[in-house]
């Protein structure tokens, strides 16, 4: 689209929307074949589950600066289901529920006061059915083969976490963040506070870098707006 002016089109950086469904490669795949070119790349995974803004480059140059898009803040949309525990933090694990209803306690307020505790420099230890390396393996697949996995804390920062709408059981947030953290770690840790478990039931990413999700291109925008690769 001729309206989208990015400075990064120079570089062919763009954002597209990924849907729920396809893992990221799988999506970038269907753009691969969709433009015939074979040089492409995404900065920053997005699971399976979840929909948004996926940076993509196309061509050589493009591709080496990707990198920087995976360090970059990033806002989320998330949906969080209380009540319930999953293996996986997310819709796809087993599920343990530990409230059939509200709780009697459980009051607006008091979620707004959990979710202030994880604003700012917090340790979080990743999910382990994550793509994170151990010792030269993906944890995920350590995870489904029975291995006892244990993951290291780390810090990561969030710059702010919103309350938008809560009727039990979703509560839905609007996250504010650097890279390297996980929403699902978040969802689960956020359930461990409000003593009634959760997980992470559905999420969106709305913005990365400067690029926004009003701003996305489809595949006809990118077959009109690649410069020379």
């Amino acid at each position: 689209m001729s309206s989208k002016n990015y400075k990064q089109q120079e570089f062919n950086i763009f954002p597209v929307y990924k849907p729920k469904g396809p893992s990221s490669n799988q999506y970038l795949n269907r753009i691969r074949s969709f433009l015939g070119i074979k040089k492409i790349g995404h900065g920053g995974t997005l699971d399976p589950l979840a929909s948004g803004i996926l940076v993509i480059g196309v061509g050589r140059k493009a591709t080496k600066k990707l990198s920087n898009y995976s360090q970059n803040s990033k806002q989320y949309i998330a949906e969080i289901k209380l009540g319930v525990n999953s293996t996986t933090m997310d819709e796809e694990g087993d599920k343990n529920i530990l409230y059939l209803e509200e709780p009697n306690n459980l009051k607006e307020k008091d979620i707004k006061e959990v979710l202030s505790k994880f604003v700012g420099k917090i340790e979080q230890i990743p999910p382990i059915y994550s793509a994170l390396k151990i010792n030269g393996q993906s944890a995920y697949k350590l995870a489904r083969k029975g291995k006892d996995i244990k993951m290291k804390s780390r810090e990561v920062e969030i710059y702010k976490i919103e309350l938008l709408q809560y009727g039990w059981p979703i509560l839905k947030i609007k996250v504010d963040c650097g890279s390297g953290v996980y929403i699902r770690s978040l969802a689960n840790d956020i359930g461990k506070n409000l003593k009634t478990g959760a997980y992470l039931y559905n999420l969106e990413r709305t913005k990365v870098a400067n690029f926004l999700i009003k701003d996305v291109f489809n595949f006809e925008d990118l077959k009109n707006n690649i410069k020379d690769v």
